[in-house]
């Protein structure tokens, strides 16, 4: 009996060629360089990539749809499964399209300490990726030093919410807790160790070091007009020559009072963009230091007067009947935002990340979708990896810095 290969249709489809010179091999999804639970199929003529192509859907966990079936405060911790390398991040867009749909004004306190978690996070996710695509080239003690950065910077998130990775640090509204005593100075502590180590020991153990160079300068390029055409965003598109951050473009919360630069490199390659992430380390300390002030002058104010849709203080629903009541319903029943729909793109440390919501008025979204920055720069090997060898694809995965969570949401 002959036997069938049950793969071939598969292949057929993604018309790949067949020739004693080609074969085909899948990288992941159990690859530990794949950075999640990414597919790729790849065609290779000896060792050079022909044609990729990345096979999605091994971590699909349909949280948009869970979102459309839980109350709108019952949804924002899931928010942390998506990019768990940040989940503040995701925490703050997905707050904030919901406060943008509400039309409720955020306390200036509860901004200034949601910017300041914001940037810490922004740092965390940075070492992350500097360790992990450092391990991935082969520079093991460039993991070792960023992990132990991150570390402290975990417990700095830690101490504010008591999580180190899925912290869920931010309400619908504002912040659910003042900063603990002596947070500001051990941040501005972790700031300054952060700071010299950047320039002391991950910038002198890779800038000019021949083996890194030689693996990421004209590895992984990408062209101003594929970036945009792609639908990349963050450092991928600022790595292309592109000056665009939502931060700048498009300000929440306190971003258009402060004073920071939004690097760029026309490199195009994989090594710009690992400078890239390295500036804007500096970029995120810099507004951290303009931060500490502004919050020693705010007034202790924490979440957004909207009894219709945000619970009262604490010290009103003990104290208060009416205040009481209205927390009872909406721990129930949820809020009832307006009919509506609304996209409120931020600047995640991976690029724009909006949460797009359409309401019928009931305690339910409608509709609710993610834009994730993951999955549009995921689509994007296709392209990037074609003429490339085998091994700058483990080089090309790191640089993209892509997580999955957000991918197969």
């Amino acid at each position: 009996m002959q036997q069938t290969n049950k793969l071939t249709p598969f292949f057929e489809n993604l018309n790949f060629e067949r020739s004693d010179n080609m074969m085909i091999i899948n990288f992941g999804p159990q690859h530990p360089s794949a950075h999640g639970q990414l597919r790729l199929v790849l065609e290779l003529d000896g060792e050079k990539v022909t044609k990729a192509y990345p096979d999605i859907g091994y971590l699909h966990r349909g949280i948009e749809k869970m979102a459309e079936n839980m109350t709108y405060n019952e949804f924002l911790p899931t928010t942390d499964r998506l990019d768990y390398i940040a989940s503040t991040a995701n925490n703050y867009a997905y707050a904030h399209s919901v406060e943008t749909l509400l039309g409720v004004d955020i306390p200036e306190r509860a901004q200034v300490i949601r910017t300041m978690l914001l940037e810490v996070n922004r740092i965390i996710s940075h070492l992350f990726f500097l360790a992990t695509h450092a391990l991935d080239v082969g520079a093991m003690s460039v993991f070792l030093y960023a992990f132990r950065e991150r570390e402290f910077g975990m417990d700095l998130m830690e101490d504010y919410c008591g999580a180190r990775l899925t912290h869920s640090a931010v309400r619908i509204g504002g912040v659910p807790l003042d900063l603990p005593a002596n947070w500001t100075n051990d941040l501005m502590k972790w700031c300054d160790t952060v700071e010299h180590e950047l320039a002391n020991t991950y910038e002198k153990l890779l800038n000019e070091n021949r083996i890194w160079k030689m693996r990421l300068e004209d590895v992984g390029v990408i062209s101003a007009e594929d970036a945009q055409s792609w639908g990349c965003s963050g450092v991928m598109l600022r790595g292309s020559g592109i000056k665009y951050d939502i931060r700048k473009e498009e300000p929440y919360e306190l971003y258009s009072d402060l004073e920071f630069d939004i690097p760029i490199s026309d490199r195009c390659d994989s090594y710009g963009r690992y400078r890239l992430y390295m500036q804007e380390i500096r970029e995120s300390i810099k507004i951290l230091r303009q931060l500490v002030p502004m919050y020693e002058k705010s007034t202790p104010q924490l979440m957004a007067h909207a009894p219709q849709y945000i619970s009262a203080p604490k010290e009103e629903i003990m104290t208060q009947n009416y205040a009481l009541m209205q927390h009872f319903v909406l721990v129930t029943q949820g809020m009832r935002p307006p009919v509506g729909e609304v996209y409120a793109p931020t600047e995640s440390p991976k690029g724009e990340l909006g949460f797009y919501i359409k309401s019928e008025g009931e305690p339910y979204a409608y509709r609710l979708k993610c834009r994730a920055p993951s999955f549009f720069h995921t689509g994007l090997l296709q392209e990037m990896l074609v003429g490339t060898y085998i091994a700058d694809v483990v080089t090309i995965i790191g640089s993209t810095n892509i997580v999955f969570g957000e991918v197969d949401r």
